[in-house]
Formats: structure tokens, C-alpha cells, sequence
């Protein structure tokens, strides 16, 4: 046992030194790397802050702003739908604060300030009425900023999301935050690497995007990442959400590993006007490789 403990030891010695002092290994790409899209964005003081904020489609189109999940940004969260939701709508895709080209903030906060800080980029660029489709963390803004500002949501589409996101285990997931954190921070590459990985091998990524997609995970703090988590973690709409008295689409991906699905149906149960769409046999990551469905529905509430 001491001999295979001096061996874990060394081992664990030398890749640390390899860590700190050895060459970053260059990935490999399939041949034709390309950017999945092209769409300049700008930035938009609220305050303070300054958010980033993307733009697509006819000027004169309906507004669909779509609200991205924690760890990614709006761009790398709905760029396998943006294209085919343009024909129709004015797309707006912000980035929150702490992910993308938005601020990075350090300090905890919560849910609704994301959600003041979404009002305060569509003030700025004078979208009110909207349909407001909030993916993950994003549904959790959505509700927040319906319940806060009315007036810019005509309609909620809300994906992969509940009115409580962590329902079961909730401190043992706090300490896997901090763990992930802790990977992060001691190799972010890998950890990219490692993520991207997963999205080419679930289809949820091109494989000519493969190095766009790896260069935006790595481009995260690990703290400003876990302090996003437990915003997440201590949202509760139960008590409020079913007084919203606007439309609603709710995507369910049945199998989803990131927000079990009994949170998902619970929302769903208390929000019993809305339309339910199940999306049968998906994961998480369904708005990037069941991207059709949710595409047709939304442009079907138009029709």
C-alpha cells in the first residue's frame, strides 16, 4: 500500500509540473474548420454594465429574443437554429453577464438581476411585446423578467427549464459545483476539450465547428461560472410563476440529464394554460440537435 502511495504520489507531482510548465498540446480538427455563423454583435450600457448582444433577421420582423443557458453563451447555445428562425422573426440574442462578450462580474447575485439587466439591453434597443424563448438558465430569466417587466414579454417559449431547477440532492450539487470549479481552474483546456468532445459525439455540433466551439468553452472564468451555478441553484418561481398571465410553450426533453424531468413536468403543472411540447428520447441539449421541432413549433404560434 505505502509503494503504490509513493507511486500515486509521483505521479500526481509530475503531472502537476507538466500542468504548469509543460507545452499546451495543439487539438486536432477534422480539415475545414468553419464558423457556424456571422453575425457582428454590438455592446449596450444598462448602467454600469456593459452586455453584448447579437442581431439577426428583418428589422421589421416580430422580436424573438432567446436566452441562453448557464456555461454558454446565446450564440454557441441556439447557433444551430438562429439561421432557420430569421426567415421570420427580428432575432435578438443577448449574452448575460458572465458569459461570452458580456461583463464579467465578480460577486454573487441572482436570477432577477440577470433578468433587470435582459430589460435593461431591450430598453436600449427598443424591443418591448416580445417572444422571449429562454433555453435552460434562460427559462429561469424568462420567468423572472415576465413576472418583473411585463410589457417586454408577449409570450414565453421556455426549454429545458423549471420553476425549480435543482429539486433533488441540492447541497450534494453544490458540492459538485464547487469540484467542477475546481477542474476548471486547475485545467481549463481539458475540460473544453472534454466538453466539446461530448457535443460532436451527441450530434449537437457540427464537426466543422468543432474548434469555434472548443475555443468559446474555453473562453470562461471558473469562478464567475460557479457563482452563475448557484444562482441557478437558489431560484424557486413555485409561488408566482402560475399568476403570469402570459402565453406559454413549454419544450420538455424527456430524458433530460441537467434539469431532471419531473422539475421540467412540475413547471409544467403549474403553468396549465400552456402548451406542452415533449420531446421524446432528447437530453439538454436538445435546442441544439432536435433544433427542427423546436424551430416549427415556434414559428407555428405565428400562424
Amino acid at each position: 500500500m505505502q509503494r503504490l502511495l509513493r507511486v500515486l504520489k509521483r505521479a500526481a507531482v509530475g503531472w502537476l509540473l507538466w500542468r504548469i510548465f509543460g507545452p499546451e498540446l495543439p487539438p486536432r480538427y477534422a480539415p475545414k474548420q468553419i464558423h457556424p455563423l456571422r453575425i457582428p454583435g454590438r455592446t449596450v450600457f444598462v448602467g454600469e454594465r456593459e452586455l453584448f448582444v447579437r442581431e439577426s433577421g428583418p428589422d421589421a420582423g416580430p422580436p424573438l429574443v432567446l436566452i441562453h443557458g448557464w456555461s454558454f453563451d446565446g450564440e454557441m447555445t441556439f447557433h444551430r437554429i438562429i439561421p432557420a428562425l430569421a426567415k421570420h422573426y427580428r432575432v435578438i440574442i443577448p449574452d448575460n453577464r458572465n458569459h461570452g462578450r458580456s461583463d464579467w462580474i465578480r460577486g454573487q447575485f441572482d436570477i432577477e438581476t440577470m433578468a433587470d439587466e435582459l430589460a435593461g439591453v431591450l430598453d436600449a434597443i427598443d424591443i418591448s411585446g416580445a417572444t422571449v424563448f429562454g433555453w435552460s438558465m434562460g427559462g429561469l430569466v424568462t420567468q423572472a423578467l415576465a413576472r418583473r417587466r411585463p410589457d417586454l414579454v408577449g409570450r414565453m417559449v421556455l426549454g429545458g427549464t423549471a420553476a425549480r431547477p435543482i429539486i433533488r440532492m441540492r447541497y450534494l450539487t453544490r458540492l459538485m459545483f464547487l469540484f467542477a470549479r475546481a477542474g476548471i481552474r486547475v485545467s481549463r483546456n481539458g475540460v473544453a476539450t472534454a466538453w466539446s468532445q461530448v457535443l460532436l459525439r451527441t450530434g449537437s455540433v457540427d464537426v466543422r465547428h468543432h474548434r469555434w466551439m472548443r475555443a468559446a468553452l474555453l473562453r470562461r472564468d471558473p469562478t464567475l461560472w460557479y457563482e452563475s451555478g448557484l444562482a441557478v441553484w437558489k431560484f424557486d418561481s413555485r409561488s408566482w410563476v402560475g399568476k403570469l398571465a402570459i402565453p406559454t410553450l413549454l419544450f420538455i426533453p424527456t430524458n433530460d440529464q441537467i434539469i431532471v424531468p419531473a422539475a421540467q413536468y412540475e413547471l409544467a403543472s403549474l403553468l396549465p394554460a400552456a402548451d406542452v411540447i415533449e420531446l421524446i428520447g432528447a437530453r439538454h441539449e436538445a435546442v441544439m440537435n432536435r433544433g427542427d421541432e423546436i424551430v416549427e413549433a415556434i414559428i407555428s404560434l405565428d400562424q
